[in-house]
């Protein structure tokens, strides 16, 4: 007579009683062991199926050296453009048997490398969002982290691929659209100081200067949520802008929320623009005028080069750069001397 343990879960010891084998062979057949005897396999087998034993997932994850299970750092759950890449990355990853662990930051830097760590000693493998540690702290860790895979930022690390959108060039499709509605004093609504691609943004931006030395562009603080944006309508009217580039999406909404309730008209006063193309961009009133950034095919790609790393095979996941692609819609329009021009 087989008896359970004293926590009442049938063990390991129970079905090599039932199938008079040692431990180490039920060990062998639960972990897919084929060097293991078919007929002795077979029964070890049966008295599993008959006691209704369930192997131990932490410990066949020791046995295996494997996890099933990959980690993500974000540095913020509740931004849907992070949900979004989670999304397309589990998807992903669930194809081939794996399951996602998450770690949020919460806009905290200091926390990211912890987290990283602690992460991967769960995992096979991880992926870093748009990390907002410094360039240094990245290549430091990031050897320890491999398998690893960057989103929006790169290393020098040897084997660790990244998948970068091009937000400076982005910016500037956006601030161009701008320009040819006549606008010509822009304000930046910038996100998180320790951003990169915040930075991208940045570096676009003085690219788009450079170029067209007749437009104004203020540089204001801001951040990457809903309440930056709401917050930021005294700087954005103090500027004295037109045309209102927002770090993201939310902080754009934000802003629209706040010149709304101002009694300000967007866009025949302030022209806004966001950035990613979340879900909810093309539902606003009015509609967003922003820069697409194929958000779940990034986090899809992820698991793919991901998946490569952890089986040591060739990547065959397409090009590693990403180009946003600008969506004109209603809260975009002509600035107001342009206006009056043209129906005056």
């Amino acid at each position: 007579m087989v008896r359970k343990s004293a926590s009442g879960r049938i063990g390991i010891a129970d079905v090599a009683v039932k199938a008079g084998v040692s431990h180490a062979t039920v060990s062998r057949v639960m972990n897919g062991n084929f060097t293991v005897d078919p007929e002795i396999a077979a029964r070890v087998r049966a008295a599993a199926v008959e006691l209704k034993y369930q192997p131990n997932p932490v410990g066949r994850s020791l046995a295996l050296g494997k996890t099933d299970t990959i980690g993500i750092v974000v540095p913020d759950l509740a931004n849907p453009t992070f949900q979004a890449i989670l999304r397309g990355l589990s998807r992903a990853a669930a194809q081939d048997g794996y399951r996602v662990l998450i770690a949020d930051s919460f806009e905290v830097s200091s926390e990211e490398t912890i987290l990283a760590g602690e992460a991967r000693r769960r995992c096979d493998g991880l992926v870093l969002c748009a990390p907002r540690m410094s360039d240094a702290e990245l290549e430091e860790i990031a050897p320890s982290l491999r398998p690893l895979v960057l989103i929006n930022r790169t290393t020098a690390a040897a084997g660790v691929p990244s998948l970068v959108v091009d937000y400076g060039q982005g910016v500037q499709d956006i601030a161009e659209h701008l320009v040819d509605l006549g606008h010509t004093r822009l304000a930046f609504l910038a996100g998180p100081p320790r951003s990169a691609s915040n930075n991208l943004r940045l570096q676009g931006l003085e690219a788009f200067k450079a170029a067209h030395p007749h437009v104004e562009v203020t540089m204001l603080e801001g951040g990457s949520d809903f309440d930056t944006g709401h917050g930021a309508v005294d700087a954005v009217l103090e500027s004295g802008a037109t045309g209102i580039l927002a770090f993201n999406d939310l902080v754009a909404m934000g802003l629209m929320s706040g010149l709304h309730e101002r009694g300000l008209d967007v866009p025949g006063d302030i022209s806004v623009t966001g950035f990613d193309d979340i879900p909810f961009a093309k539902y606003t009133t009015p509609t967003l005028t922003t820069a697409a950034v194929p958000i779940t095919e990034l986090g899809e790609q992820a698991w793919h080069q991901l998946r490569a790393l952890i089986r040591n095979e060739e990547s065959d996941a397409p090009g590693s750069r990403y180009q946003p692609k600008l969506e004109v819609r209603a809260s975009t329009g002509p600035a107001k001397a342009a206006r009056t021009a043209v129906h005056g």
